[in-house]
């Protein structure tokens, strides 16, 4: 059995991951960007088969990591994260920077960004893995705390749009009720409260004939607190 609550316990952050060149630049919203060595320093990235920059990381060999602020536009993450590169140029309008490989990288909303050459690619299904090494780094802003999908998800009501690895069909959760609201009635003659979470029977569940423990004070006597 899996309960797919468990795999939002599962911390990220959020970046915008582009590759491409300057005549031919895309990105997408990512949270699978994470170090896997640390001398010299590898980083590795999911993208989906289905996502246009998943070709131009293929055929340029690197890409940049956009590290996003926490209070990133929603309309930096609606362009990167819900459009597709093949119908638009998500680049357009946006504040880029070119590395010393020529790869796009996306400033808006960023506090710190990532060259990376890649060096092995695996296929984990619907989603490519690029692995490679850091080329280049830099912070922008020092204060300024990243985005996590924690905080997307809770302050800023964000899901996963349905490209990502961590996108969970909604069908699969589990449909948590509504909280249940208890209600107090009282006995007009002599005070009574019938107090629904306590005697675990909703007050208008209660047969029509029911009267008051206390003074036997008819039902639709009573009155709602």
């Amino acid at each position: 059995m899996i309960n797919y609550e468990a795999l939002f316990k599962i911390s990220y952050g959020l970046y915008i991951v582009s590759s491409g060149t300057k005549e031919n630049g895309n990105g997408y919203i990512s949270n699978t960007v994470f170090q896997v060595t640390s001398d010299p320093p590898r980083f590795a990235t999911c993208c989906s088969k289905d996502n246009h920059t998943a070709g131009l990381i293929r055929s340029s060999g690197q890409f940049s990591v956009s590290v996003l602020h926490q209070e990133a536009g929603i309309g930096t993450i609606g362009t990167f994260g819900y459009k597709s590169g093949k119908d638009a140029n998500k680049l357009d309008g946006m504040d880029i920077r070119y590395g010393e490989t020529g790869v796009p990288i996306v400033l808006n909303d960023a506090i710190a960004f990532l060259v990376v050459k890649v060096q092995e690619t695996l296929d984990v299904g619907t989603h490519l893995m690029f692995i490679g090494e850091l080329l280049q780094a830099e912070v922008l802003d020092e204060d300024a705390d990243p985005l996590t999908y924690l905080h997307y998800r809770r302050a800023k009501k964000g899901v996963a749009p349905k490209n990502a690895p961590t996108y969970i069909d909604k069908s699969k959760l589990e449909k948590k009720s509504p909280e249940e609201v208890f209600g107090r009635y009282e006995c007009p003659a002599c005070g009574f409260i019938y107090d629904e979470e306590k005697e675990g029977v909703k007050f208008d569940d209660l047969p029509d004939d029911w009267e008051c423990p206390i003074c036997g004070e008819e039902k639709s006597e009573f009155i709602k607190l």
